[in-house]
C-alpha cells in the first residue's frame, strides 16, 4: 500500500528567528528519522506568528525568497531526501504576505501560496493576501503526489478547499496558528469529506499565545469496507495530538484513498456549478457587513 507520511512539527516558537530556524531543523531530523515524506510547520514559524499591529515593523520583519532562514530550509529537504513546508513572513508590496513554501525532497521550489483569507478582523489587516489556490505534483519515494495548500482561516471558507480538489489536489497542508477545539476541528473534517481529501493540519503547541496543539489530519475516506461485502462508515481521523510540543506523524493511504475518490460520490463526481452564480457575487448584505472588509 502507497502511504504518504506527513510529520505534523507542534512547537512553541523562540524569542527569535534563529532560535526557530534551529529547533525547526532539529524537528525536521526527527521527522525524517521517524520516516516522515513531508515535514509541515505550524503558520508563520520564522517569527512564531509574532505579528506586531504596525504596518512598518511588519515591513521590517518579513524576508525574502533568499533570506537564509529559507535557503536552510531548502538546504535540508535535499540534505535529507524529504520535503519541508515552511512558513514565514514573506516581504512582499505594498505589505507582507503569510506565506508556505513547499521544498520537494531534491530542494526544488514546487509549491508557494500567499493565505488568501487574511484575518482582517485583526493584525493580519496589515497583510496583502494571496490572490489564488495552487496545486502541485510532489516527487515522493512512493511516487508522485498532488499537494495543495491553504492556511488557518481559509479553513472556515468552504471554497479553499473545494477549488483545490478541483484543481486536482490530493493532499492539502494546513499550517495554523489559533485555538484547535472541536468546531475548527469539525471543519477540517467537513473539508476532508466533502471533497475527498486527505488535510494535515501542523498548529502550535500549549505554551504559544493563543494556541492549543491539537494538530490533525483526516485522511479523506469516510466510507470503507468494514466486512467483505458491507461498506460503512469510518472515522477519518489519522491522528490528533494532544496540547504538548512533539511530533505527530500522520500516514495518509494513498491507493485506497485514490480508489475511492473514483467511486464515491463527493467531491466533483455530481456538482451542478451553472446554478452556483451566487457564490461569486461580491455584494455583501445584512447581517454580514463589515466595516473592516476588504477585497
Amino acid at each position: 500500500m502507497t502511504m504518504l507520511r506527513v510529520a505534523l512539527l507542534q512547537m512553541v516558537a523562540g524569542r527569535t528567528q534563529e532560535e526557530n530556524r534551529q529547533k525547526g531543523m532539529d524537528f525536521c531530523r526527527h521527522a525524517k528519522a521517524a520516516g516522515a515524506d513531508i515535514a509541515l510547520f505550524p503558520e508563520m514559524w520564522n517569527i512564531g506568528y509574532a505579528l506586531p499591529d504596525s504596518p512598518e515593523e511588519m515591513r521590517r520583519m518579513a524576508i525574502g525568497r533568499e533570506d537564509p532562514f529559507l535557503l536552510s530550509y531548502q538546504k535540508l529537504a535535499r540534505e535529507l531526501d524529504m520535503a519541508v513546508g515552511i512558513t514565514y513572513l514573506e516581504r512582499y508590496e505594498p505589505q507582507p504576505r503569510n506565506t508556505l513554501t513547499l521544498f520537494d525532497r531534491f530542494g526544488r521550489e514546487v509549491l508557494t501560496y500567499a493565505k488568501v483569507h487574511t484575518c482582517d478582523f485583526d493584525v493580519e489587516r496589515h497583510l496583502t493576501p494571496g490572490d489564488d489556490f495552487y496545486v502541485a505534483e510532489l516527487d515522493t519515494p512512493s511516487g508522485g503526489v498532488r499537494i495543495g495548500a491553504m492556511i488557518c482561516y481559509d479553513r472556515e471558507f468552504p471554497e479553499s478547499a473545494r477549488i483545490l480538489m478541483l484543481k486536482g489536489a490530493e493532499i492539502i497542508l494546513a499550517p495554523n496558528a489559533c485555538p484547535m477545539e472541536i468546531n475548527r476541528l469539525s471543519q477540517l473534517r467537513a473539508r476532508a469529506f466533502e471533497n475527498m481529501v486527505g488535510i494535515a493540519t501542523a498548529n502550535y503547541a500549549y505554551g504559544q499565545p493563543d494556541c492549543n496543539g491539537h494538530s490533525s489530519a483526516f485522511d479523506g475516506v469516510a466510507y470503507g469496507e468494514i466486512r467483505p461485502g458491507r461498506v460503512e462508515s469510518r472515522d477519518m481521523l489519522v491522528v490528533e495530538a494532544g496540547e504538548a510540543e512533539g511530533l505527530y506523524l500522520a500516514a495518509f493511504p494513498l491507493d485506497t484513498l485514490r480508489e475511492y475518490r473514483k467511486q464515491e460520490i463527493h467531491g466533483n463526481a455530481y456538482r451542478h456549478p451553472t446554478k452556483y452564480g451566487l457564490l461569486t457575487a461580491e455584494e455583501i448584505r445584512e447581517p454580514f457587513i463589515r466595516a473592516d472588509y476588504r477585497r
